[in-house]
């Protein structure tokens, strides 16, 4: 009697054990899953948005933050060049138009103004936006970067 008694409470421990663990399992697979389902959703999102109107929604604070990888080489103060020109009232300048600063060949024939969009384009990878550039800053690859940079650029001299 004894021994039955052990023997069925090794059949319900080794049965609750496969069914904690077998489950635990499946509801891991499915927390990655969704994580994963969750992030391709987010990056769907942010694609299907215009990039005008995830730099109106951006995150200014951010922006100057991510600013801190241009200021070795950009200033923002009005004329005042660094080893690139300076990016005060940035948006809506000419493409290769600042005083005192001279730039590469490419950007200097290469006309318009730095809309948000363009600066976008420029900024994802400047030497595929315009081979031949002197800058030499491999680019920003996430767009919410970019957004966040190019709106706090609009709030310096615009």
């Amino acid at each position: 009697s004894a021994c039955g008694a052990l023997l069925i409470f090794l059949l319900i421990k080794w049965g609750a054990e496969i069914t904690y663990h077998g489950s635990h399992d499946k509801i891991q697979a499915a927390y990655f899953l969704e994580i994963e389902e969750a992030e391709t959703i987010a990056e769907t999102l942010t694609e299907s948005i215009p990039f005008i109107e995830l730099v109106a929604s951006a995150n200014i604070d951010k922006g100057q933050k991510v600013f801190g990888k241009c200021k070795a080489c950009h200033k923002l103060e009005s004329g005042v060049n660094g080893t690139g020109p300076h990016l005060y009232a940035i948006v809506g300048r000419p493409i290769g138009i600042v005083e005192n600063y001279t730039y590469s060949n490419v950007l200097a024939n290469l006309g318009g103004n730095w809309t948000v969009d363009e600066l976008g384009a420029f900024l994802t990878k400047p030497s595929k936006y315009a081979p031949g550039t002197k800058m030499s800053y491999s680019g920003l690859t996430k767009e919410n970067d970019r957004a966040n940079l190019i709106a706090y650029l609009k709030t310096i001299g615009n």
